[in-house]
């Protein structure tokens, strides 16, 4: 009788083992709490270096209170490809890539003469045509040009003064080459450009003058 007791009592324990097995392994940690993959943390928490933290692709601040774990910053993924130099001018750093693109991604407005004649030196890369500078297009740097897949399509650009425009992509500021009579012979563009007519600036309320200035930008 003592035997079977303890055979139901061992069997009562390994059920229970068992099924609380799942449960403990359901335990995440939260900030700065130890970590070996991504399913070890809460939320959106990422795990870096072993420890529970924000996600800089995210751009979270969930952890942005601790100072024992600050966030590390964004990883550079986009590097230069090599360098160009107009004549007299000095190096500048080529591109084939430009930053992640999302929501709302940060950019520099630049203006561009899309018009024959123009700054822009040739016809635009998408349809091969010259455009009026009253229309609301753009060319964006090599990366977000992506070999002409945003072609025709709609992108919303965002001022610091709030107000917003919808601009269609007709052309690609090239990042990888310049200097030459295609380019106008300006320099390669940076990898973070929009570069709007004078119809985009206008309609953001912008001074043209000004040359440059931060913006951020979607797809529409």
């Amino acid at each position: 009788m003592a035997n079977s007791a303890l055979v139901w009592l061992a069997s009562v324990c390994l059920v229970f083992n068992i099924f609380s097995l799942p449960f403990l392994a359901l335990g995440l940690s939260s900030c700065g709490g130890s970590c070996q993959t991504l399913n070890d943390c809460e939320g959106q928490l990422i795990c870096i270096n072993g420890k529970c933290n924000d996600d800089p692709e995210v751009g979270t601040h969930i952890c942005g209170g601790n100072s024992s774990t600050p966030s590390p910053p964004p990883p550079s993924t986009c590097q230069p490809s090599g360098t160009l130099a107009c004549k007299g001018g000095k190096p500048k750093n080529t591109y084939t890539c430009s930053p992640p693109v999302t929501s709302s991604t940060p950019a520099v407005l630049t203006n561009n003469n899309f018009e024959k004649g123009g700054d822009g030196g040739g016809p635009s890369a998408c349809d091969n045509k010259y455009h009026d500078n009253s229309e609301r297009i753009v060319a964006l740097s090599t990366g977000w040009y992506n070999g002409g897949s945003r072609c025709g399509k709609m992108i919303q650009i965002t001022g610091q003064n709030g107000r917003s425009v919808l601009a269609k992509v007709v052309d690609e500021c090239d990042s990888m080459h310049g200097c030459d009579k295609g380019h106008a012979g300006q320099p390669p563009c940076d990898n973070n450009i929009v570069d709007g007519s004078n119809a985009v600036w206008n309609a953001l309320g912008l001074d043209i003058n000004i040359g440059e200035v931060d913006v951020t930008w979607s797809m529409a």
